[in-house]
């Protein structure tokens, strides 16, 4: 069996003990391969209205989504900076499942890293939400990094 070597790995951030996870290991990876990083964050635009044209609107979401993106390019990315890996930064609007497995296929990703938990609302669910989606829907391999405790 041949050794398989990661050119760009895709990892999902959120801002949790998880993606934190993942991220280390993103990197670790990635330094062993030689390969470069794509960070992406889902920024969810939820609780928005429709006026009676039918234009979405919510006030200040514009300054929120441009709060989150800030967020994710200055703090949750700076382990890739501090690290000096390749890397590039991708903030989609929608689901996170969803926006991990678009940037993973644009990019032709050879791995997809995710915490079991993230911010979502199901404590519970040891895997955790995205992981799940992805595990049942994304065509690349995927590492689901557990949290330390």
């Amino acid at each position: 069996m041949s050794e398989r070597a990661f050119k760009r790995i895709v990892v999902g951030l959120d801002g949790s003990a998880g993606a934190s996870e993942a991220l280390e290991w993103a990197i670790s990876l990635a330094r062993v391969h030689g390969a470069e990083v794509v960070a992406v964050h889902a920024i969810s635009v939820m609780g928005y209205a429709t006026d009676p044209l039918g234009i979405a609107s919510m006030p200040g979401i514009n300054e929120a989504r441009d709060a989150a993106q800030a967020l994710f390019e200055k703090e949750w990315c700076q382990p890739l900076r501090n690290a000096n890996i390749p890397h590039r930064m991708a903030a989609l609007d929608g689901g996170a499942a969803g926006a991990i497995k678009t940037v993973a296929d644009r990019e032709d990703a050879d791995l997809i890293v995710v915490g079991t938990r993230g911010h979502g609302g199901f404590s519970e669910l040891l895997l955790g939400s995205v992981g799940h989606q992805l595990a049942h829907h994304a065509r690349r391999p995927l590492l689901v990094v557990p949290i330390r405790e």
